[in-house]
């Protein structure tokens, strides 16, 4: 048998360490190249402009003062048209003789007079343009609203990219799943609504010798969802705690939580989006140095 020396194995070591290594971080800037993209979509969330709630009646839309849903912009007509809210439908009127277009869910423009409800499941399964101007019918809870969009949005066009922690390769962390009940996971929206999400089971792992916890959301498909705090929460990073992704438990129950790819929610870069917020069981106390740093004001 052939004998290799101590350091010639130190050196293959080295060498399979450093591969592993560099592949980790093509991988983790693939994701976030993936990531910077999807928010510079049309349906990202750098181009909101406004969320405007419908109350029971006409709700009259336009940069007047005057209009019920007031959206101030010089390239937007005073009254574009109005929105009737009227038993749980929401229909367009045009007001002006440059009509709107409505899109089903497809991409096909469907002819609107006027019995088009844009209310309907699931969400945005009706977008309205104009000029370069989006918006589609929302609900939260008991609240319907209409979630608008510029495409020129200085948001957008000024968009210089997410400051993130250096990677480091310590912050991926093998977690066991513990799914003790089938009782739903409470979490709560920046509009201070409570909603009952599937329980994805609570993540248990160790840090430095430490045992912490975090309850994920199953949101279906082959992936949980976390919305999680911790000690760099409004200092380094965005004050009302990230969000991250990772995959369902193996056979076994155990998957892995990438802190590297802890990402900002909708609200640290727009006002108008209804973020749920941490539930008081994942405000962590460790510092978790690691993923994307605070941005915007929000």
């Amino acid at each position: 048998m052939r004998k290799y020396s101590i350091a010639f194995i130190l050196t293959l070591l080295s060498l399979s360490m450093f591969a592993q290594s560099n592949t980790y971080l093509t991988e983790l800037e693939q994701w976030h190249a993936k990531r910077i993209d999807a928010l510079k979509q049309p349906n990202g969330w750098l181009n909101l402009e406004g969320l405007f709630w419908l109350t029971p009646g006409v709700n009259r839309f336009g940069a007047a003062s005057g209009n019920e849903l007031v959206y101030d912009h010089p390239n937007f007509p005073a009254h574009l048209g109005d929105f009737v809210f009227d038993n749980g439908k929401v229909f367009w009127k045009d007001a002006i003789k440059e009509k709107i277009t409505i899109k089903n869910k497809e991409g096909v423009v469907i002819e609107n007079n006027g019995s088009i409800n844009l209310l309907t499941a699931p969400e945005g399964s009706y977008t309205s343009e104009w000029r370069n101007f989006v918006w589609v019918v929302i609900q939260r809870e008991d609240k319907v609203g209409v979630r608008f969009r510029n495409l020129k949005a200085k948001t957008l066009l000024e968009f210089k990219g997410i400051e993130r922690f250096p990677v480091d390769a310590k912050w991926r962390i093998k977690a066991k799943a513990i799914l003790r009940d089938q009782n739903p996971l409470m979490i709560m929206n920046v509009l201070g609504q409570n909603t009952a999400q599937k329980h994805g089971g609570q993540l248990v792992f160790d840090i430095d010798g430490k045992t912490y916890r975090l309850d994920a959301i199953d949101e279906g498909g082959q992936r949980l969802f976390v919305t999680f705090a911790d000690a760099t929460s409004g200092n380094t990073t965005y004050g009302s705690g990230r969000f991250i992704e990772l995959e369902k438990p193996d056979a076994d129950g155990f998957t892995y939580i990438d802190f590297n790819k802890a990402y900002n929610p909708p609200c640290a870069f727009t006002e108008f989006a209804t973020c749920p917020l941490p539930p008081p069981q994942n405000r962590l106390t460790i510092a978790i140095p690691v993923g994307e740093k605070k941005y915007g004001h929000h």
